[in-house]
């Protein structure tokens, strides 16, 4: 019951947000009494914690799957950005505002779990592009790394990108080829405008 109740706030969190959601909702939608809810959770913060590391090791562990079977670093991008998209959705409910607002010492957690993922994560991947001479070879991976993580956090703030204006899909599209072309060799932007010429068949389909 206690994985089910997870994986229902879980879904509602990020849907609807972290503060948005109540517990009453929760036992609503599952069909069950608020009462049970708190049997596996002390009070909402608790359920939170539970709720966001879950997502963080789902995720976490579709990309390390992602990492140990695609080879080339640029497609890797590409498969990791399809699979955050898939399970944080195109949300219109600021999940990230309102845990930062409402929930500080979680999201301060959750945030430094996600720099430890992506950086090694990100330094994998620089690294492997540079070995394959898809990615120039005087880039500084540290640098880069950190610089990437920075702006797909800042990316999120609905305040500089509100959603009506920049789609949570197309964003992370953006950046991601904003990011490569800044770094990708001339080999490497052969694989690079692959990806850009199937988005734009498929916007134009």
């Amino acid at each position: 019951m206690k994985e089910k109740i997870i994986q229902k706030a879980a879904e509602l969190f990020i849907t609807l947000g972290f503060k948005s959601v109540t517990m009453d909702d929760i036992a609503t939608e599952m069909g069950i009494s608020k009462k049970t809810i708190y049997t596996h959770f002390s009070n909402k913060t608790d359920l939170i914690k539970e709720t966001t590391s879950y997502v963080f090791e789902s995720i976490s562990c579709g990309i390390d799957e992602i990492c140990k079977t695609e080879q080339n670093p640029i497609k890797e991008l590409y498969k990791i950005k399809k699979l955050v998209m898939v399970n944080l959705k195109d949300e219109k409910s600021s999940p990230q505002y309102q845990l930062q607002k409402y929930y500080p010492e979680v999201y301060s957690m959750l945030k430094q779990k996600h720099f430890k993922k992506m950086h090694e994560c990100t330094l994998k991947n620089l690294q492997k592009g540079v070995k394959q001479g898809l990615y120039r070879d005087n880039i500084d991976v540290e640098f880069i790394s950190r610089i990437y993580f920075i702006g797909v956090n800042g990316i999120k703030d609905h305040t500089l990108f509100p959603i009506e204006n920049f789609p949570k899909t197309s964003l992370f599209e953006e950046y991601l080829e904003y990011h490569l072309r800044g770094i990708v060799t001339k080999e490497g932007l052969k694989t690079l405008n692959k990806f850009i010429n199937q988005k734009v068949t498929q916007q134009t389909t």
